[in-house]
């Protein structure tokens, strides 16, 4: 769609570069949500391209994810053997349900940025216990946990002009064996439910809701607890009013799929560590 409001394209190469942000500005990244409805109020875009960050940057502590970095190219990160959560990022991936050009256009960053209960990469860095970077308007940078970062449906912590800057996850939490469960009311549709489950080393498990629930909710566990445990557990720690609800499915029944898929979680990992 055209934006037609739009008389100014920033193409900044640096931070320094980056101009002051003032009202009606807007970053541009994928630009697939920026492009696909009016937005009347937007007068210049600051385009991210230029400052041209790696997608993926690997340490010996964590896997960094520029905010730019396209869904095509995390599904293509060749993963190394002993991360036993690797297969999230392709299930994450597919769970967008779009097309291969969306793929190669949409930004991780902006799926977090858009913040939408279903959007599965605050799924999958939230499970991963992602760590924002973020590049503050007035200067300095800001670490936020993902599951901090996304607040409610399209709310977060960024204040105006504040840049997400890149995505971390710990190399540990890549290593952690992994269950995946994802739902949706048609057979093709947005997910309803996303829920992803992680076994520790030291037995420790942690439950991660998303999409159901209209932001990330972290459950965790010094050993794997028995179904009733569970199933208590998130009947005290997600309230009714936490239950996302809109076309795609109402709270009540994203909250009965939730206990449903997180007891398939606990069986999944559960089954695993045995000999």
């Amino acid at each position: 769609m055209d934006l037609n409001t739009i008389t100014a394209v920033a193409h900044p190469q640096t931070r320094s570069q980056l101009p002051v942000w003032t009202s009606g500005d807007a970053w541009l990244a994928g630009g697939t949500w920026l492009f696909s409805e009016p937005q009347i109020h937007l007068a210049r875009l600051i385009d991210l391209t230029d400052l041209k960050w790696p997608a993926l940057t690997m340490t010996e502590s964590h896997l960094s994810i520029a905010a730019t970095c396209t869904i095509s190219q995390l599904d293509a990160l060749a993963s190394p053997a002993d991360w036993l959560a690797a297969p999230l990022i392709s299930q994450c991936c597919r769970a967008f349900l779009a097309s291969f050009k969306i793929w190669k256009t949409a930004t991780v960053g902006g799926n977090l940025c858009m913040s939408l209960p279903a959007g599965p990469m605050i799924s999958l860095t939230s499970a991963l216990d992602g760590v924002c970077t973020i590049w503050k308007a007035g200067g300095g940078e800001q670490k936020l946990p993902v599951v901090d970062f996304v607040t409610g449906n399209q709310r977060n912590s960024l204040t105006p002009g504040d840049l997400l800057r890149q995505i971390d996850l710990p190399l540990a939490a890549l290593k952690r064996r992994s269950a995946f469960r994802q739902i949706s009311l048609a057979p093709v549709g947005r997910s309803a439910a996303l829920l992803i489950g992680s076994l520790d080393a030291d037995g420790t498990m942690t439950l991660t809701v998303t999409a159901s629930t209209v932001r990330p909710v972290r459950l965790s566990f010094p050993k794997p607890p028995d179904a009733n445990t569970l199933h208590d557990t998130i009947v005290q720690q997600i309230t009714d009013e936490t239950y996302h609800t809109d076309i795609h499915g109402k709270p009540l029944w994203r909250k009965h799929m939730t206990l449903r898929l997180a007891e398939e979680i606990r069986g999944e990992l559960l089954d695993a560590t045995r000999p």
